[in-house]
């Protein structure tokens, strides 16, 4: 952990990004979680449950690219900052939901939300490596940026459906916007203020377009890219199929589908503690292909075992298991993604894989909705797997060690802030 104190001694800007994304990312899943849970016991229909996730999924679709070009174009912090301060105010219509025929208000807020994140993250991605002072401890600060998003996921998870279920959407609203009032807060006192160097003149279209040239720049990009898309039809499938693969497939309960996805949390959460901790040893490319190969291995014992045995134990385990290479893969991922940009055109390449792993998990619904009752639950879930072992194989061999560092244009992390 010395490298991680390291990282953060004396970086209070850093220190309150990570904090902010803690505490807007736990709000972010109570209010998920939570009005899942309403619009299922207001409306009593999966169609209706179904609607929200293509909520959810389009306008991240349609605006992932155009707020990448914002993200280069505006101050990240004010950014983020606002963004959080117009959801508050998108949040009120909450506060008067009370019946089925008032669900359409809580898809407008999905929609706001969904809307307005794509500006959040891009802004994200593109600041944090601008505030680590040295380039080896970025794999360091990603890997625990990455378990700042696992503990977000496991708290707030969990308070989403009691806050929902004693308060409404009235108490997710009112919830929420405290929190989102309290990231605000802390992203509006980082001292750091950062205009990306890019010309006066807006222009969205042209500057979108370059964004894409540089990925096609990049053989480290083009491989990112390609394995944004095989993976996020995977996880689309995985996401979708989960409960029925535990309910019809293992003959677990309510109960049991708990177990397995506190056991995913807990084990994301521990791995990010071992990515944290020894990442720095290994380089981006190697935790980027061989991260993804291990946990394509893991996804398909733990979705194949069933056809040799119908037990139920072994799914916390293995599931659990898999969060040590998923926090590996996911620093890896993001620091070869980081060293093949530049701060001037982060955001709008990074909104760019936004869009297209938004488009690969739309696509990945469609699929396991169309073919899960077909095929089966067992053939068409383990294609998660299947597609992260070849998308780990496609990063090793695509990617020798000095294209996993190299960049568009020569500047990366900035020595001094």
């Amino acid at each position: 952990m010395r490298q991680l104190y390291r990282a953060l001694e004396n970086n209070r800007d850093l220190k309150l990004l990570l904090t902010a994304n803690m505490i807007s990312l736990t709000g972010e899943w109570i209010l998920r979680t939570g009005l899942a849970y309403q619009i299922y016991l207001l409306t009593g229909s999966t169609l209706a449950s179904a609607a929200s996730v293509m909520a959810s999924l389009l306008p991240q679709l349609l605006l992932g690219s155009i707020a990448g070009v914002f993200a280069d174009r505006w101050d990240r912090r004010r950014t983020m900052a606002i963004s959080h301060l117009v959801m508050i105010v998108a949040l009120t219509p909450l506060l008067v939901v009370n019946d089925a025929g008032r669900v359409w208000l809580v898809y407008l807020v999905i929609v706001v939300q969904s809307s307005l994140a794509p500006f959040f993250i891009s802004s994200e991605a593109a600041l944090l490596p601008s505030l680590v002072k040295k380039e080896d401890q970025l794999v360091t600060i990603n890997s625990l940026n990455a378990q700042v998003r696992d503990i977000a996921r496991l708290v707030g998870a969990a308070l989403g459906g009691t806050i929902g279920g004693l308060g409404g959407t009235a108490g997710l609203s009112i919830t929420n916007m405290s929190i989102l009032a309290l990231a605000a807060g802390l992203l509006w006192r980082m001292q750091k203020r950062q205009a990306p160097a890019v010309s006066t003149r807006l222009d969205v279209v042209r500057e979108w377009i370059e964004g894409l040239r540089s990925v096609r720049a990049s053989r480290a990009l083009r491989v990112f890219f390609l394995f944004t898309l095989v993976t996020g039809v995977g996880e689309a499938i995985m996401g979708t199929l989960i409960a029925p693969f535990v309910r019809d497939v293992l003959g677990g309960d309510s109960q049991a589908f708990g177990v397995i996805m506190a056991a995913q949390s807990v084990g994301g959460i521990v791995g990010g503690l071992v990515a944290t901790a020894i990442g720095h040893r290994f380089s981006p490319r190697a935790m980027f292909g061989w991260g993804a190969l291990v946990f394509g291995v893991l996804d398909l014992v733990l979705f194949l075992y069933p056809l040799a045995a119908k037990v139920l134990w072994p799914s916390p385990l293995l599931i659990a298991l898999v969060g040590l290479p998923a926090a590996f893969l996911t620093a890896g991922a993001i620091t070869v993604f980081q060293n093949a940009t530049t701060n001037d055109n982060r955001g709008r390449i990074f909104g760019a894989m936004a869009a297209l792993k938004g488009a690969a998990m739309l696509i990945g619904t469609i699929i396991s909705g169309a073919l899960g009752e077909r095929v089966g639950i067992v053939p068409v879930i383990a294609t998660q797997g299947a597609a992260y072992f070849l998308a780990g194989i496609v990063v090793l061999l695509g990617l020798r060690e000095n294209h996993s560092r190299l960049a568009v244009h020569s500047p990366r992390v900035p020595a001094e802030l």
